[in-house]
């Protein structure tokens, strides 16, 4: 006589989190490396809050502690404590959802917890108007090249940046065979999503990149073209250093500057207002920029037409006096007739 099976006890807490790492984002998924580890940063947040509030370490955990209230702590606590931007604390809980959905595939007995942990709200913003550069701006930070390694690395640096309207990540990871300086020079990037894109350069652009390779023949195909001092690619925070350092030093002249939030990533803006400018189609800009949704495109188009509305709110308006329509009394009456 056959014994009744008994049904699976469901999985631990800590194997979930596991699996949803090992197996569903890489593998099932094939999630890129960046998204990985924006998730496994949101997790690593998350955790040593929820250990701090629940007194118990994360191996302890179980389904029915991820709660609508412990969420909810954990996104105030994000934007209070750490000070983070809703976009920010947007993109932690959308980390947090993708998990849930994922395990109420795994633990049905949680359905209830977890439909209830999912029911937390994305918050609204308002998006502020993407900040960006004149050309004469972009001049100053860019400024000219100095004598120095560091300056010239720096001067090609943004350079490069204002050429390709590059993200941070893509530039730093720019690699000596990724630059082809024939005919048909351009630069390959590896951006969102393992997505590539080659972007053509100018001449200027060209001859300070030959220049450069001439000033470090030690580097080889597989280096990265704008290392640090130790011959390794540079962080975001080099980056964003580098960027403060030329923008003060670019404010001696143009005292404005000080008070802008001048980020890398304004260096991508200003491309696309550029490019925007001289009349680019949004298309073009998309391709440019590796957009994946024109909406993201479209965000330059309100941003250029909120500028040009503030300009016209400057023009003086016509005094001219609007009279209203006077119909003729036999219009009148065939209008009653109706």
């Amino acid at each position: 006589m056959n014994k009744p099976k008994h049904p699976a006890s469901p999985p631990s807490f800590p194997s979930l989190v596991q699996t949803f790492f090992a197996e569903h984002l890489t593998q099932q998924r094939a999630m890129s490396p960046c998204t990985v580890a924006a998730y496994r940063d949101t997790f690593m947040l998350f955790l040593n809050f929820a250990q701090t509030r629940l007194g118990r370490s994360p191996v302890a955990m179980t389904m029915t502690d991820i709660t609508p209230e412990l969420i909810l702590a954990f996104l105030d606590h994000l934007e209070q404590e750490r000070h983070n931007a809703v976009r920010s604390r947007n993109a932690r809980l959308a980390a947090l959802r993708a998990f849930l959905k994922f395990a109420a595939h795994r633990d049905v007995s949680s359905l209830h917890v977890i439909e209830r942990a999912l029911g937390v709200p994305m918050k609204r913003f308002e998006r502020p108007m993407l900040g960006f550069l004149s050309l004469d701006e972009m001049r100053a930070v860019i400024g000219p090249p100095g004598n120095t390694w560091l300056s010239q690395r720096d001067h090609l640096l943004f350079g490069l940046m204002y050429n390709t309207g590059a993200r941070v990540s893509e530039i730093i990871g720019v690699r000596v065979a990724d630059v082809v300086l024939n005919a048909a020079a351009c630069v390959h990037l590896r951006g969102k999503g393992r997505k590539q894109r080659s972007l053509p350069l100018w001449r200027s652009t060209i001859k300070e990149v030959r220049s450069w390779l001439k000033l470090n023949p030690q580097f080889t195909p597989t280096s990265a073209l704008l290392p640090n001092r130790n011959g390794e690619a540079m962080t975001r925070d080099n980056v964003a250093k580098r960027l403060a350092l030329a923008v003060e030093k670019a404010a001696k002249n143009d005292p404005e500057l000080t008070k802008r939030h001048i980020s890398p990533h304004s260096i991508r803006h200003t491309t696309a207002m550029h490019m925007l400018q001289s009349d680019a189609g949004t298309d073009v800009i998309a391709l440019w920029l590796g957009h994946e949704s024109p909406t993201t495109t479209h965000h330059y188009v309100e941003a250029d037409l909120r500028m040009k509305e503030r300009t016209l709110a400057r023009l003086q308006e016509p005094n001219a006096k609007i009279t209203r329509y006077h119909a003729p009394d036999s219009l009148l009456e065939f209008l009653k007739t109706l």
